[in-house]
């Protein structure tokens, strides 16, 4: 992509799927009710990236600071975790779809981390589409892991202290085979980045939408690339 060019297209998009809690309340539901709505929603806007150019789609659907909801809705959204891929993985493998979980996994289920593992495994020969899935992940708590794991590195000499920059700590990074994201998208009309790829958006465009999640459809997808497509982006350059 050319530093300081409009009418590029992005092929990496992210998105804080915000909104889903809310749009159930609004219709007297649970928010769980919401949460199912919105995993509708991402088997749609994820069907639509091909025909868009969008070569990598990075969602988020659990924070390290989602913990904090009642036990409920976490179980329940581990529930709906685990239906979502047993439910998918067919189509994914089939459609062409290559699926990838960041985060840290220590704290999730067993059970899930397997299911996890295995949909990664039955996809890692697909190109099509890259969904990555965030899950138990945070920004800052990516960047403490990977300084732990440079940390070892250092320890055991396989990495000097002197060796270490900005080429080098993004290969620990959970996203490291990933590029970073062109397009940064959050629906419900909040504007702020809730601790999502820290790093990796540092020259991100960011694109907030009132939209609630369940609501935002692949039109409204389309129209967030077509408004990157006429930013002008400089990375801190000045344009010719």
């Amino acid at each position: 992509m050319t530093k300081g060019s409009t009418g590029d297209a992005a092929r990496h998009v992210a998105i804080i799927m915000d909104g889903n809690g809310r749009w159930a309340q609004k219709r007297g539901r649970p928010r769980l009710f919401g949460h199912h709505a919105g995993s509708k929603r991402v088997r749609q806007i994820l069907q639509s990236c091909p025909r868009l150019g969008v070569k990598y789609l990075t969602i988020f659907a659990f924070s390290t600071e989602n913990w904090k909801r009642t036990q409920e809705e976490v179980a329940g959204l581990m529930a709906l975790f685990r239906k979502y891929i047993l439910k998918e993985a067919k189509n994914l493998k089939k459609n062409g779809v290559r699926v990838r979980f960041i985060g840290d996994r220590v704290r999730l289920e067993e059970s899930l981390v397997d299911l996890m593992d295995n949909l990664e495994m039955l996809t890692s020969d697909n190109d099509l589409v890259h969904l990555t899935i965030a899950i138990n992940y945070g920004g800052r708590d990516e960047v403490a892991r990977a300084a732990q794991r440079l940390a070892y590195d250092v320890k055991a000499g396989r990495l000097l202290p002197k060796d270490i920059d900005e080429q080098t700590l993004p290969k620990y990074l959970d996203t490291h085979v990933l590029p970073d994201p062109d397009l940064l998208i959050r629906t419900s009309g909040e504007a702020r980045i809730s601790n999502f790829l820290l790093w990796q958006s540092a020259y991100s465009e960011y694109d907030f939408v009132d939209t609630l999640w369940p609501d935002f459809t692949p039109e409204m997808f389309e129209e967030a690339l077509e408004r990157f497509s006429k930013r002008t982006r400089k990375f801190g350059s000045i344009p010719a």
